[in-house]
């Protein structure tokens, strides 16, 4: 429903002004969502591809570890000498606002740190494979998170959209017509108004010369 605004040329004017900037808002959002949707459609491709390769690479790296522990019985206290990997830092990039995190992850050479005297080659095996696991856990991470804040994004600007769309443009336009409308029946009286005055000085100009 149209907001109940005086016709006047000053609300008028006010209200075309903004509707153009409604309709300026509504061509923004839509191009930043259809930019967003575009940049998480690649990611969503990514984290297709990724969710397939690590399913498979956790497995392998579950069964390594399974033939670790049964060739040398709970391995707890061997795992535990392995040190904590803080070789990750995130940074952001942003596009169209949205802040989107990048990990970049220093890859250490890999070193065995926990005795040789109780491990061997399946635990050996079993280290390399979850090395690769951390690493491909980090994409996903990053991958998955941005997607996450996309669609969120994505979603906020869909409704702010759809509200310039179906309510404010529209409410303003019927006010634009209704300011319009009023103004052009106020210009018809007037004008019938001017005539008829101006008839009935023309009658009392011909009597006074008669």
């Amino acid at each position: 429903m149209a907001n109940q605004v005086a016709p006047t040329k000053g609300n008028l004017i006010a209200t075309k002004k903004s509707l153009s900037l409604a309709s300026l808002g509504y061509d923004l959002m839509d191009r930043k969502r259809n930019i967003l949707i575009r940049e998480m459609m690649e990611q969503v491709e990514n984290v297709k591809m990724l969710r397939d390769e690590i399913t498979k690479t956790y497995a392998v790296a579950y069964y390594a570890l399974q033939e670790a522990n049964m060739s040398l019985g709970l391995i707890t206290d061997i795992v535990d000498a392995i040190p904590v990997d803080n070789g990750l830092q995130v940074s952001y990039r942003s596009v169209m606002g949205v802040e989107l995190p990048k990990i970049h992850y220093e890859k250490q050479p890999m070193e065995l740190t926990y005795g040789l005297e109780r491990a061997n080659s399946k635990l050996d095996y079993a280290y390399r494979c979850f090395a690769k696991v951390k690493e491909m856990t980090i994409v996903l991470a990053e991958v998955e998170n941005s997607v996450y804040r996309l669609a969120n994004t994505i979603r906020k600007t869909q409704k702010r959209a759809n509200a310039l769309k179906n309510i404010v443009i529209p409410d303003f336009k019927l006010t634009v017509k209704n300011i319009s409308d009023a103004l052009e029946e106020k210009e018809r009286e007037e004008f019938s108004r001017q005539k008829v005055i101006k008839t009935t000085k023309d009658k009392i100009k011909e009597e006074a010369a008669e």
